[in-house]
């Protein structure tokens, strides 16, 4: 299954309150295991970056002022997306922003069914816990060391990681029984599983002669004369 794991940075806390979304990042799970597929963006936001919201990520007024709108940018991002679910860290905030832009430009909005929060996961299975992105990457040993600011790839890249290890760890990609056949027309293409047929280990009526014919030639074995076993 694929599935889409994303960050955002913004101006400020509130799109009903004028604030706009200025970075995205998103990265590729297929079957819970990251593909390499990614996507990231900056977008000039139209208005003064807040201060608080600067000190937080990083980005200032003068590294926005040459990057495209949102609007731009919106068909390679929603062709990206495609309609694979979507993981976010407190979604409800990313799925705001991203709807409130989508909006903005005349596009039809992410349906909330697709949003999957992995805010409420860790709560769910570690009630009582702190619950910030720093504090399961903590809990789950991811390294987080060149984490100094926050930026949208890289924290969605530290999510998946977390996901992965909400949703059962990395062993729930191991199989037996089937093998992942991926389309290469485009990284959104969907995959699909194919059941492999059962392997016959048992030796040919050729193949056992030979081997008796073998233990014949034996002098003295351990095991003793063939006629006794």
């Amino acid at each position: 299954m694929r599935e889409i794991v994303f960050d955002t940075e913004t101006t400020g806390l509130s799109f009903s309150n004028g604030d706009r979304l200025v970075e995205i990042g998103c990265v590729e799970l297929f079957n819970r295991v990251e593909t390499g597929q990614t996507y990231h963006a900056y977008f000039h936001p139209e208005r003064p970056m807040a201060p608080e919201a600067q000190a937080i990520h990083g980005l200032s007024d003068a590294f926005l002022a040459d990057k495209p709108l949102f609007a731009e940018n919106c068909d390679d991002l929603l062709e990206f997306l495609g309609d694979s679910p979507l993981v976010a860290h407190n979604a409800s905030f990313d799925f705001g922003f991203l709807n409130g832009e989508l909006k903005r430009c005349g596009r039809q909005m992410l349906s909330l069914s697709r949003m999957i929060d992995t805010v409420a996961m860790a709560r769910t299975r570690h009630p009582g816990a702190k619950h910030s992105l720093d504090a399961l990457c903590t809990r789950f040993g991811i390294d987080r060391s060149h984490r100094v600011l926050h930026g949208a790839l890289l924290d969605a890249q530290l999510l998946a990681q977390v996901y992965v290890e909400l949703t059962g760890g990395r062993q729930i990609g191991l199989t037996l029984v089937s093998e992942m056949v991926e389309h290469a027309a485009s990284p959104v293409d969907a995959s699909r599983s194919v059941v492999r047929p059962q392997r016959i280990f048992a030796a040919s009526t050729e193949e056992a002669a030979r081997h008796s014919q073998f233990l014949e030639g034996v002098n003295n074995p351990l095991w003793g004369p063939l006629e006794t076993r």
